[in-house]
């Protein structure tokens, strides 16, 4: 009996390979697809109500049993069972379970119907390697502008998967950049800000649709294009000296080492390139260096210097001032970094009061030089010394200046004076002609006139024979009266 059974199933088995070849070139089939290691059931056609018995089978080279709904035949595996009456339902599925099933059917008639099943892996993982110039501690990549980066990805699928690029600048869309089968790789060349966002890799199995990417954010970093500045300059409200560094232009921000020079003692480090010190870390002339580092070079960084200085102060020692009247006192600093905070003061005796601003008293600053203005003086007020001080965290100058207040001066008493003294020597001698002289007269109508006639008179008595005109201004007085008393004598003579 079972010889028999044996003996008829190739003459069914061709009967059916026979028939399966019909129903193929009739283009009746169903696409399934699986993935590795679910679990998938094949329908037994798109049949609705009552349903006889089936049977499955494998189409290889030549159509192999699987399963049927005849319990005394056991399926080919255990993998392998009917899922409602009709479907064939296949556990933890293999590559190799990728091909073609028919399904027999026996219900007043035999039907025939043909699943292609295809079988799905992966992407299981995506691998993507960028060419930067460095890595950061939470995984960040970097590169420097102007630089060359390669990119690249792969993915492990069946089948070989579709991989794509895909780059989103902040606060932007996203860019596809192409795709290609198994392997996609490009070069980006010189590097630019534009350059800087997300980059992510997809991977896609076509057959399955299922997707897998990888995301890596990728950071352009450039050296800021000059040199660091440096200076000194005191805290706001107190004479601590503050550092300040700055190098401005890169990304990111560089780190700042400020030191003392010579000798390299490390002052501080920081981001922010300021750091703070306090008098006894200062002397004059001292130097202080800042070295800035970035991260992408150059390598031994950029520094500059600067070097502290306690201040100088001219002035002028002694001012004078009328009583009623405005005087400047002018104080020039010169030779302080950091720049020097200008004090005026009253006086010795309380070198802490400092004078503000008022209705008397005037002050103005322009860069390192100061004027203090102070109005009406009075010299119970005004008069005596006045400090300027100078002082930077560095050092304190102080110089003095002295401020006589006097009394105004009456030009116009002290010119009455002189023209009074010069008529009065005028008249004396006019007096003086006319007594030793009696033929003497004025004449003309005014008083140039009669200076005039005078000086002919004075001629014509032997004045110009004496001595020259230019040189009357120094002829004693007594020998005016010897000329005066000749012509006298000599009346005639004058007189001709």
């Amino acid at each position: 009996m079972a010889a028999g059974v044996r003996a008829s199933q190739p003459q069914v088995l061709v009967c059916l390979g026979v028939l399966l070849a019909r129903w193929v070139a009739a283009g009746l089939e169903a696409l399934v697809v699986g993935e590795v290691h679910e679990n998938i059931t094949l329908h037994c056609g798109n049949v609705s109500g009552p349903r006889g018995p089936v049977t499955w089978y494998r189409n290889d080279s030549e159509p192999v049993f699987l399963l049927s709904s005849n319990s005394s035949f056991p399926p080919a595996e255990p993998r392998f069972s009917l899922a409602g009456a009709s479907s064939l339902h296949i556990k933890a599925l293999r590559p190799r379970d990728e091909g073609n099933y028919t399904c027999r059917e026996v219900l007043n008639e035999t039907r025939w119907f043909r699943v292609w099943l295809q079988v799905a892996s992966g992407p299981y993982e995506v691998e993507v390697n960028i060419s930067s110039t460095g890595r950061l501690p939470n995984g960040t990549v970097y590169a420097a502008k102007g630089s060359q980066v390669d990119f690249s990805c792969s993915s492990s699928s069946w089948p070989p998967p579709m991989v794509e690029w895909q780059f989103q600048a902040p606060d932007s869309s996203t860019e596809p950049f192409g795709n290609n089968l198994t392997v996609s790789s490009f070069t980006l060349l010189l590097m630019s800000q534009n350059l800087q966002g997300n980059y992510t890799c997809l991977a896609t199995n076509l057959r399955s649709g299922r997707q897998r990417k990888v995301t890596t954010e990728l950071l352009v970093y450039f050296p800021p294009p000059s040199a660091p500045h440096c200076q000194a300059e005191m805290s706001q409200g107190s004479l601590t000296l503050q550092l300040t560094c700055r190098w401005d232009g890169g990304y990111p921000d560089p780190d700042f080492l400020w030191t003392e020079e010579p000798g390299g003692v490390v002052v501080g480090t920081s981001k922010l390139g300021v750091e703070l010190l306090n008098q006894s870390q200062l002397s004059d002339g001292k130097k202080f260096k800042c070295v800035g580092s970035h991260i992408v070079g150059p390598e031994l960084g950029a520094s500059c210097v600067v070097q502290i200085r306690r201040p100088s102060l001219l002035s002028e020692p002694m001012k004078t001032c009328f009583v009623g009247g405005n005087v400047t006192l002018t104080c020039q600093v010169s030779g302080a970094y950091p720049p020097a905070k200008i004090l005026w003061l009253r006086n010795l005796t309380q070198p802490e009061v400092v004078i503000r601003p008022n209705g008397r008293y005037l002050i103005t600053q322009n860069s390192q030089s100061s004027t203090l203005t102070i109005r009406n003086c009075s010299q119970a007020l005004d008069e005596g010394y006045y400090v300027c001080r100078a002082e930077n965290p560095v050092g304190v100058r102080e110089v003095d200046i002295w401020l006589s207040v006097k009394e105004p001066l009456n030009i116009g008493g002290i010119v009455g004076t002189i023209v009074s003294l010069l008529l009065l020597g005028l008249a004396i001698i006019s007096g003086l002609m006319l007594y030793y002289s009696p033929v003497f007269c004025w004449k003309g109508k005014d008083f140039l006139g009669s200076f005039v006639y005078l000086w002919g008179f004075l001629k014509r008595c032997g004045w110009g024979k004496e001595a020259p005109v230019v040189l009357l201004p120094e002829v004693p007085f007594y020998r005016l009266l010897d000329w005066v008393r000749m012509c006298n004598n000599e009346s005639l003579k004058c007189h001709s």
